[in-house]
Protein backbone atom coordinates (compact mmCIF):
# COMPACT_ATOMS: atom_id res chain seq x y z
CA UNK A 1 0.00 0.00 0.00
CA UNK A 2 2.95 2.28 -0.94
CA UNK A 3 2.87 5.25 -3.60
CA UNK A 4 2.61 2.51 -6.03
CA UNK A 5 -1.05 2.21 -4.88
CA UNK A 6 -1.70 5.59 -5.53
CA UNK A 7 -1.07 6.19 -8.95
CA UNK A 8 -4.30 4.37 -10.42
CA UNK A 9 -6.39 5.85 -7.09
CA UNK A 10 -5.43 9.39 -8.25
CA UNK A 11 -6.19 8.90 -11.89
CA UNK A 12 -9.16 7.66 -11.21
CA UNK A 13 -10.27 10.03 -8.89
CA UNK A 14 -8.63 12.53 -11.12
CA UNK A 15 -11.01 11.25 -14.32
CA UNK A 16 -14.09 10.66 -12.39
CA UNK A 17 -14.62 13.71 -9.71
CA UNK A 18 -15.85 16.55 -12.23
CA UNK A 19 -17.78 14.21 -13.87
CA UNK A 20 -19.53 12.77 -10.85
CA UNK A 21 -19.56 16.38 -8.65
CA UNK A 22 -21.52 17.62 -11.74
CA UNK A 23 -23.96 14.75 -12.12
CA UNK A 24 -24.48 13.61 -8.88
CA UNK A 25 -24.41 17.33 -6.78
CA UNK A 26 -23.18 15.79 -3.71
CA UNK A 27 -24.75 17.65 -0.29
CA UNK A 28 -22.08 17.67 2.10
CA UNK A 29 -22.36 18.04 5.71
CA UNK A 30 -19.68 18.17 8.91
CA UNK A 31 -16.65 17.18 6.43
CA UNK A 32 -14.53 19.73 8.47
CA UNK A 33 -14.80 17.19 11.34
CA UNK A 34 -12.77 14.84 8.48
CA UNK A 35 -8.97 15.26 9.86
CA UNK A 36 -6.59 15.75 6.99
CA UNK A 37 -3.85 13.64 8.93
CA UNK A 38 -3.33 11.11 11.18
CA UNK A 39 -4.96 7.94 11.50
CA UNK A 40 -8.54 7.93 11.19
CA UNK A 41 -11.64 5.89 10.75
CA UNK A 42 -14.76 5.97 8.90
CA UNK A 43 -17.81 4.23 9.82
CA UNK A 44 -20.46 4.66 7.72
CA UNK A 45 -24.19 2.83 7.12
CA UNK A 46 -24.09 0.71 3.22
CA UNK A 47 -26.77 1.10 1.53
CA UNK A 48 -25.13 0.77 -2.02
CA UNK A 49 -21.63 -0.55 -3.85
CA UNK A 50 -21.46 3.75 -4.71
CA UNK A 51 -21.11 4.55 -1.20
CA UNK A 52 -17.52 3.09 -2.01
CA UNK A 53 -17.61 6.00 -4.72
CA UNK A 54 -19.26 8.98 -3.43
CA UNK A 55 -17.37 9.08 -0.06
CA UNK A 56 -14.01 9.15 -1.02
CA UNK A 57 -15.01 11.51 -3.43
CA UNK A 58 -15.70 14.21 -0.94
CA UNK A 59 -12.59 13.33 1.70
CA UNK A 60 -9.84 15.41 1.51
CA UNK A 61 -7.69 12.92 1.65
CA UNK A 62 -7.14 9.15 0.52
CA UNK A 63 -9.72 6.70 2.10
CA UNK A 64 -8.64 3.30 1.86
CA UNK A 65 -11.59 -0.01 2.45
CA UNK A 66 -10.85 -3.23 3.79
CA UNK A 67 -12.74 -5.63 0.19
CA UNK A 68 -13.71 -8.97 0.37
CA UNK A 69 -11.12 -11.23 -1.43
CA UNK A 70 -13.49 -12.44 -3.40
CA UNK A 71 -13.73 -9.03 -5.59
CA UNK A 72 -9.86 -9.24 -6.66
CA UNK A 73 -10.06 -13.01 -7.08
CA UNK A 74 -12.92 -13.57 -10.15
CA UNK A 75 -11.81 -15.34 -13.19
CA UNK A 76 -11.63 -14.05 -16.58
CA UNK A 77 -11.42 -11.16 -18.35
CA UNK A 78 -14.23 -9.27 -16.63
CA UNK A 79 -12.70 -10.21 -12.95
CA UNK A 80 -9.46 -9.05 -13.76
CA UNK A 81 -11.62 -5.44 -14.75
CA UNK A 82 -13.07 -5.99 -11.32
CA UNK A 83 -9.92 -6.27 -9.58
CA UNK A 84 -8.40 -3.55 -11.38
CA UNK A 85 -11.12 -1.59 -10.80
CA UNK A 86 -10.97 -2.14 -6.62
CA UNK A 87 -7.66 -1.37 -6.74
CA UNK A 88 -7.89 1.96 -8.18
CA UNK A 89 -10.59 2.75 -5.50
CA UNK A 90 -8.41 2.61 -2.96
CA UNK A 91 -9.68 -0.81 -1.61
CA UNK A 92 -7.38 -3.58 -0.10
CA UNK A 93 -8.81 -7.10 -0.34
CA UNK A 94 -9.28 -8.77 3.12
CA UNK A 95 -10.85 -12.51 3.66
CA UNK A 96 -14.04 -11.15 5.87
CA UNK A 97 -15.57 -14.50 6.26
CA UNK A 98 -15.45 -14.97 9.83
CA UNK A 99 -13.12 -16.81 12.59
CA UNK A 100 -9.28 -16.84 12.43
CA UNK A 101 -9.94 -14.83 8.93
CA UNK A 102 -11.48 -12.08 10.38
CA UNK A 103 -7.83 -11.41 12.35
CA UNK A 104 -6.82 -10.92 9.20
CA UNK A 105 -8.68 -8.39 8.23
CA UNK A 106 -8.23 -6.57 11.75
CA UNK A 107 -4.45 -7.12 11.26
CA UNK A 108 -4.62 -5.23 7.85
CA UNK A 109 -6.72 -2.54 9.21
CA UNK A 110 -4.16 -2.04 11.88
CA UNK A 111 -1.61 -1.72 9.43
CA UNK A 112 -3.63 0.95 7.43
CA UNK A 113 -3.94 2.61 10.32
CA UNK A 114 -0.36 2.58 11.61
CA UNK A 115 0.59 4.10 8.29
CA UNK A 116 -1.13 7.03 9.79
CA UNK A 117 -3.58 6.65 6.57
CA UNK A 118 -7.74 7.22 6.61
CA UNK A 119 -9.55 3.39 6.79
CA UNK A 120 -13.09 3.05 5.71
CA UNK A 121 -15.36 0.51 7.21
CA UNK A 122 -18.75 -0.51 6.99
CA UNK A 123 -19.69 -1.43 10.60
CA UNK A 124 -23.03 -3.57 9.14
CA UNK A 125 -20.34 -5.85 7.41
CA UNK A 126 -22.66 -6.03 4.30
CA UNK A 127 -25.20 -3.96 2.30
CA UNK A 128 -28.44 -3.38 3.74
CA UNK A 129 -31.43 -5.29 2.30
CA UNK A 130 -33.62 -3.22 2.60
CA UNK A 131 -32.59 0.18 3.79
CA UNK A 132 -32.26 -0.23 7.46
CA UNK A 133 -29.38 0.24 9.66
CA UNK A 134 -28.25 -2.87 10.93
CA UNK A 135 -26.46 -4.50 13.89
CA UNK A 136 -22.40 -3.66 13.94
CA UNK A 137 -19.84 -5.95 14.22
CA UNK A 138 -17.44 -5.70 16.48
CA UNK A 139 -14.36 -5.57 14.95
CA UNK A 140 -14.59 -1.61 14.75
CA UNK A 141 -14.47 -1.42 18.56
CA UNK A 142 -11.07 -3.56 18.54
CA UNK A 143 -9.62 -1.22 15.65
CA UNK A 144 -10.38 1.88 16.83
CA UNK A 145 -9.49 0.97 20.59
CA UNK A 146 -5.94 -1.07 19.67
CA UNK A 147 -4.93 1.84 17.27
CA UNK A 148 -6.49 5.18 19.08
CA UNK A 149 -7.30 6.21 15.94
CA UNK A 150 -10.72 8.66 15.96
CA UNK A 151 -13.94 7.27 14.87
CA UNK A 152 -15.76 9.70 12.13
CA UNK A 153 -19.80 8.77 12.24
CA UNK A 154 -21.24 9.26 8.36
CA UNK A 155 -24.46 8.60 7.26
CA UNK A 156 -24.89 8.07 3.39
CA UNK A 157 -28.07 9.27 1.30
CA UNK A 158 -29.60 8.01 -1.65
CA UNK A 159 -27.03 5.62 -3.19
CA UNK A 160 -29.44 2.79 -2.65
CA UNK A 161 -31.94 4.68 -5.25
CA UNK A 162 -28.80 5.48 -7.55
CA UNK A 163 -27.49 1.93 -7.87
CA UNK A 164 -29.49 -0.40 -6.32
CA UNK A 165 -27.93 -3.95 -5.63
CA UNK A 166 -27.42 -5.88 -9.16
CA UNK A 167 -27.64 -2.48 -11.61
CA UNK A 168 -24.37 -1.17 -13.16
CA UNK A 169 -25.38 2.06 -14.77
CA UNK A 170 -26.58 4.28 -11.77
CA UNK A 171 -29.76 6.86 -11.56
CA UNK A 172 -28.75 10.14 -11.99
CA UNK A 173 -29.86 12.20 -8.87
CA UNK A 174 -28.45 13.65 -6.03
CA UNK A 175 -26.43 12.22 -2.88
CA UNK A 176 -26.38 13.53 0.47
CA UNK A 177 -23.45 12.68 3.04
CA UNK A 178 -23.08 13.70 7.05
CA UNK A 179 -19.86 13.33 8.43
CA UNK A 180 -20.11 13.52 12.08
CA UNK A 181 -17.93 14.54 15.21
CA UNK A 182 -15.06 12.30 16.09
CA UNK A 183 -15.66 9.29 18.52
CA UNK A 184 -12.93 8.12 20.86
CA UNK A 185 -12.52 4.75 22.69
CA UNK A 186 -10.07 2.88 25.11
CA UNK A 187 -10.10 0.11 27.19
CA UNK A 188 -9.82 -3.52 27.20
CA UNK A 189 -10.26 -4.78 24.04
CA UNK A 190 -10.32 -8.24 24.75
CA UNK A 191 -13.24 -7.67 26.22
CA UNK A 192 -16.07 -9.05 24.24
CA UNK A 193 -19.09 -7.14 26.42
CA UNK A 194 -16.59 -3.79 26.28
CA UNK A 195 -16.40 -4.14 22.52
CA UNK A 196 -20.31 -4.51 21.95
CA UNK A 197 -20.92 -1.86 24.23
CA UNK A 198 -18.41 0.77 21.90
CA UNK A 199 -19.97 -0.87 18.90
CA UNK A 200 -23.49 -0.37 19.89
CA UNK A 201 -22.39 3.28 20.21
CA UNK A 202 -20.89 4.21 17.15
CA UNK A 203 -24.01 2.35 15.39
CA UNK A 204 -26.17 4.75 17.07
CA UNK A 205 -24.59 7.25 16.57
CA UNK A 206 -24.62 6.69 12.61
CA UNK A 207 -28.46 5.96 13.30
CA UNK A 208 -28.67 9.65 14.91
CA UNK A 209 -27.14 11.18 11.80
CA UNK A 210 -28.73 9.29 9.16
CA UNK A 211 -32.62 8.40 10.90
CA UNK A 212 -32.47 5.02 9.76
CA UNK A 213 -34.75 2.35 11.31
CA UNK A 214 -32.12 0.33 13.34
CA UNK A 215 -32.70 -3.10 13.32
CA UNK A 216 -30.90 -4.90 16.05
CA UNK A 217 -29.71 -8.23 13.85
CA UNK A 218 -27.24 -8.86 11.66
CA UNK A 219 -27.22 -8.04 8.04
CA UNK A 220 -25.99 -10.87 6.56
CA UNK A 221 -28.43 -13.15 9.01
CA UNK A 222 -31.33 -11.42 7.35
CA UNK A 223 -30.03 -11.85 3.68
CA UNK A 224 -29.59 -15.86 4.06
CA UNK A 225 -32.94 -16.54 5.82
CA UNK A 226 -34.51 -14.50 3.03
CA UNK A 227 -32.88 -16.88 0.59
CA UNK A 228 -33.81 -19.72 2.34
CA UNK A 229 -37.66 -18.34 2.44
CA UNK A 230 -37.41 -17.47 -1.42
CA UNK A 231 -35.98 -20.81 -1.97
CA UNK A 232 -38.54 -23.11 -0.04
CA UNK A 233 -40.85 -20.74 -1.96
CA UNK A 234 -39.31 -22.08 -5.37
CA UNK A 235 -40.02 -25.89 -4.28
CA UNK A 236 -43.31 -25.53 -2.85
CA UNK A 237 -44.14 -23.61 -6.31
CA UNK A 238 -42.23 -27.14 -8.59
CA UNK A 239 -44.42 -28.97 -6.44
CA UNK A 240 -47.90 -27.61 -6.95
Amino acid sequence: MGKADDVPYGLLRSFLTPFLMLAFRPKVKGLRNVPLKGPVIMASNHLSFSDSIFMPLVVPRKVTFLAKSEYFTSPGPKGLLKKLTFIALGQVSVDRSGGRRSEAALLTGLSVLAQGKCLGIYPEGTRSPDGRLYKGRTGIARLAIESGAPIIPVAMFNTEKIQPTGTVVPKVMRVKMIFGEPMYFDGDSTDLAYLRVVTDQIMNRIQELSGQEYVDEYAVKVKKSAKKIIKTAKVMMMMK
